[in-house]
């Protein structure tokens, strides 16, 4: 399988820049320093919905025929891509429908309610697109999928486009890995803009889904822990992530949860970025010495989110710090 065009990304970019935010890449000497690399942090959490989800949600939606919309949309996520189609569809004018599972986020589940949608809570993340397909049987609302469809992936890619635009001698992206979207949409604008640009992906160590999923050959159902990088923890990975990957990241690497919620501080102290631990993900792996660019070298860390429960954030750098 090919990977996602760099004409169908640039089509993405064109049909979504009206009502999306281009991001800002901030330098960061401070976390650099600390890597060995020149780092530049690609501020997805400051995208519409506060993560890059919106990028795929919207594409999607303004693909589909009037006869689509008029369905409704439905949708299955623990979060951030549950606020994207709810944000798409409101701004489509169309009802929405999420599955979520019950531990999802607090905050993420007010924001779904905030832009409108319908919350179906279900309480095994195992079985949350079983539950989804069940509400998509009885009502034929169209589906929106989160991580395994092209016309997302490329939106997706318009960060990766906007990438090369911004630090145009990149050398290395570093992309969390959750379900696969972000990691396929921007590997694939990065390699097919700047072939020579590696491409780091970054899973978490207690619960890789993309790294069993390469050695068996295909997407492996595996068990999530839970986590404050709740992004990360799908139920399983994307068809055409894991083919993306195969052809075009050069590395995955993993990262602990203690690492996360080390570089989610970190990113609020040195950089001023409230950041959710997928978000995080990504920095962690080069702070933590797990990811490891050319030294000196210009890096792009993707910042993938920002909504994350004030409390949940706060009490993890509290027991951080007594850890320690």
């Amino acid at each position: 399988m090919p990977l996602i065009s760099i004409q169908a990304i640039r089509e993405a970019a064109a049909r979504t820049a009206a009502r999306l935010h281009r991001t800002p890449v901030f330098t960061s000497s401070s976390l650099g320093d600390r890597a060995g690399v020149r780092l530049h942090l690609k501020c997805e959490n400051l995208q519409k919905t506060g993560s890059f989800k919106p990028r795929g949600a919207l594409n999607i939606v303004l693909c589909m025929t009037p006869e689509q919309r008029a369905r409704g949309l439905i949708t299955v996520s623990a979060g951030n891509h549950a606020q994207a189609v709810a944000w798409a569809a409101r701004t489509a004018g169309v009802p929405c429908t999420v599955v979520m599972p019950v531990d999802a986020p607090r905050s993420k589940a007010d924001a779904v309610r905030g832009y409108g949608a319908t919350i179906v809570a279900h309480g095994e993340r195992a079985t949350l697109f079983d539950r989804m397909h069940e509400e998509e049987a009885r009502t034929g609302a169209s589906f929106v999928h989160p991580f395994d469809d092209p016309v997302g992936l490329a939106g997706a890619g318009t960060a990766g486009l906007e990438i090369v635009e911004q630090v145009p001698d990149v050398a290395c992206v570093v992309v969390a890995i959750g379900g696969g979207g972000l990691m396929a949409g921007v590997a694939s604008a990065v390699k097919a803009l700047k072939p020579s640009c590696r491409v780091i992906g970054v899973e978490l160590e207690a619960g890789p889904g993309m790294t069993p999923s390469l050695a068996a050959g295909k997407p492996l159902a595996v068990p999530r822990p839970t986590t404050l990088a709740d992004g990360l923890a799908p139920p399983f990975v994307g068809a055409i992530p894991l083919e993306v990957a195969r052809e075009a990241v050069d590395e995955i690497v993993l990262v602990t949860e203690a690492e996360i919620v080390a570089a989610m501080r970190a990113l609020l102290l040195r950089a001023k970025l409230y950041v959710e631990g997928a978000g995080a993900a990504a920095t962690a792996a080069l702070l933590a010495g797990k990811a490891r660019p050319a030294a000196g070298s210009a890096v792009v860390s993707i910042v993938s989110g920002g909504n994350v429960d004030p409390e949940q954030a706060f009490a993890a750098f509290a027991a951080a710090e007594g850890a320690r």
